[in-house]
């Protein structure tokens, strides 16, 4: 047992040398792993890595489906379609990978990370998805229920398919934009910050609602919708049912009331 020590000491000297490296990780869980009566325990930055990475994959899955699941009831109760939440979902992980792909750009290969006062970091913080996944999903959801309801109002006013995506588009997007604008400039004054962290954060926080609030919402969305035309009011008569009987409204009785009287 001495000399199995002894080993295992000195593979941890050498992997001291490159604390969050694929070795030294695989070490952490070897030592973890050594039979005995006694449970074995490993400190050091090393170990803290790979318990936080053990907790953020053991339950990023479970957030992610209660934040789908939560976006789809909303907006479908919102508009009484199933494409819809299906398209925002789809047009919100859009903005979150080209952001995801901006950072690693920057501050994992390090092109243009001198600009911001960094220098290439290898990788990016492991806290980041995590953090960036909700702030970033639920600001484009929030402009996306901006968007959707004003086109929801034009069509039922009477506006076609073509049309109430204009009118909506044209009630919505000097607002959005503005509010993107003084968000981006709020959070992204934190990529000033001397702390790498803090820079991903603020940098990517901005790129993902200027994104969202430009190429998303004023040329994908638009665009798609105009293709799916009336497609995309389409629900199955469970999901029609349930919005008739709890859906969202701004004002007015629901239409089956409307009937009934």
């Amino acid at each position: 047992m001495g000399v199995r020590a002894a080993a295992v000491t000195y593979r941890a000297d050498v992997a001291d040398i490159h604390r969050l490296s694929g070795d030294s990780q695989s070490l952490v869980k070897d030592v973890r792993a050594l039979p005995g009566q006694d449970e074995v325990l490993v400190g050091g930055q090393t170990a803290t890595f790979v318990d936080l990475k053990d907790n953020l994959t053991g339950r990023l899955p479970a957030a992610a489906l209660i934040v789908f699941l939560t976006s789809m009831l909303v907006l479908l109760l919102m508009t009484g379609s199933l494409v819809l939440p299906l398209k925002a979902v789809v047009m919100n992980l859009l903005t979150l990978a080209a952001t995801f792909g901006i950072l690693v750009f920057v501050f994992q290969w390090g092109h243009g990370a001198g600009l911001f006062g960094a220098v290439a970091q290898n990788a990016l913080d492991a806290t980041q998805p995590v953090l960036l996944f909700a702030m970033v999903f639920g600001l484009s959801t929030d402009y996306g229920v901006f968007l959707l309801a004003r086109i929801k109002e034009a069509r039922d006013a009477g506006a076609g398919e073509t049309e109430s995506v204009a009118q909506g588009h044209g009630r919505t997007g000097r607002v959005v934009t503005a509010a993107a604008v003084l968000f981006c400039v709020a959070l992204g004054a934190l990529a000033t910050s001397e702390i790498v962290f803090i820079k991903e954060l603020g940098l990517g926080t901005a790129l993902g609602v200027l994104l969202d609030a430009t190429i998303v919402r004023a040329l994908l969305v638009p665009s798609l919708m105009r293709l799916l035309g009336h497609w995309n009011w389409w629900a199955p008569a469970p999901l029609r049912w349930l919005y008739e009987r709890f859906g969202l409204r701004e004002g007015g009785a629901p239409p089956l009331a409307i009937e009934k009287s």
